[in-house]
């Protein structure tokens, strides 16, 4: 096995443990042939799941990151005459809703963000390469299904911790959306089982997600169980107005909301069918106790807030207050 690196010569998993591989390389997606030369490895598969991750980011950089490099590690396996195994998002549904199967991103899909645009345009690039691929599109990554560890917490992830920091104290999602967030060793193993059969997988595109989406409001109703946390004020969208909210938390608000908003309106529910009669595995349950194990890791982490203890006479409160709620739901 060879890894590509770009700066750091080690290879960590999620519990931060050193991943022992035969060969470490430098290289850079943005490069022609990802910057090394085909001949100096014997490589039978490319797994390519680099991308810049960044839902608000440029066009130019998307584009750059996930669409040209792409390109570079197409032509790379094409020079090594190896198949590519290239990971997605099932997110590249784009806005539609309701059922999503594991096939190519239909013509005219409109998406939420440059992100979803360029990792669809990607998948177009592998398609049509000549090149025998197989798609994986996992959902939403968070953290192990057992304990709920990740060593980095994805961009979504801020919306939560703006909410626990008391950031953001209204939150409007509809009450039918759905995030569709799988555990990370459910995304790793699914990987492994289908890079292993490849000859069976070729020319698949295959749903790494969970079969039990949580309701948008849950990121909320997360933050209310934690006691130390404020309590966000969950409003149906059509009924949020940000100009009763303070100056500060508006500018937040409308940020937050213009790189995440439409997640809290969508509800896609993903077919699985094919990765599972590829694979045999079935997802974890993905209910508010997983979510709750999520948070706990979390506040371990010093990702979120830490419970504030003080000295019993100091008179300063060990959680933070709770606010008053200022906009009912209708």
């Amino acid at each position: 096995m060879t890894a590509l690196v770009r700066r750091k010569r080690e290879i960590r998993g999620n519990d931060g443990a050193l991943v022992p591989v035969e060969g470490i390389v430098s290289g850079d997606i943005e490069q022609d042939l990802l910057g090394l030369d085909p001949t100096d490895h014997e490589i039978d598969l490319v797994v390519h799941c680099a991308a810049s991750l960044e839902f608000d980011a440029p066009e130019e950089q998307l584009y750059r990151a996930n669409v040209l490099g792409t390109r570079n590690a197409v032509e790379f396996a094409r020079a090594c005459d190896a198949n590519l195994l290239h990971v997605s998002t099932a997110y590249v549904c784009g806005l539609r809703d309701g059922p999503i199967f594991e096939a190519p991103v239909p013509d005219g899909t409109q998406f939420a963000n440059g992100y979803e645009a360029s990792k669809a345009a990607a998948e177009r690039v592998v398609a049509g390469s000549g090149v025998p691929f197989a798609i994986a599109r996992p959902s939403i990554t968070l953290g192990d299904s057992a304990t709920g560890a990740i060593r980095h917490f994805p961009s979504l992830c801020n919306v939560f911790r703006l909410m626990a920091r008391g950031k953001v104290t209204q939150f409007p999602a509809s009450a039918g959306s759905t995030l569709n967030l799988v555990p990370i060793d459910h995304v790793a193993e699914g990987l492994v089982r289908i890079a292993e059969p490849m000859e069976e997988a070729q020319g698949g595109y295959f749903h790494l997600v969970t079969d039990s989406p949580l309701p948008s409001t849950e990121l909320a109703r997360g933050v209310a169980r934690v006691a130390h946390f404020p309590d966000p004020l969950v409003v149906d969208p059509e009924y949020y107005d940000a100009a009763i909210l303070s100056p500060a938390e508006r500018r937040v608000a409308e940020r937050m909301l213009g790189t995440f908003g439409s997640y809290f309106q969508r509800n896609p529910k993903f077919d699985d069918s094919k990765f599972r009669a590829l694979t045999g595995l079935c997802p974890a349950s993905t209910d508010a106790e997983w979510l709750d194990r999520l948070i706990a890791y979390g506040i371990a982490a010093g990702y979120l807030p830490q419970a504030v203890s003080v000295h019993p006479d100091s008179g300063v409160p060990a959680a933070h207050a709770r606010p008053t709620p200022t906009a009912p739901l209708p």
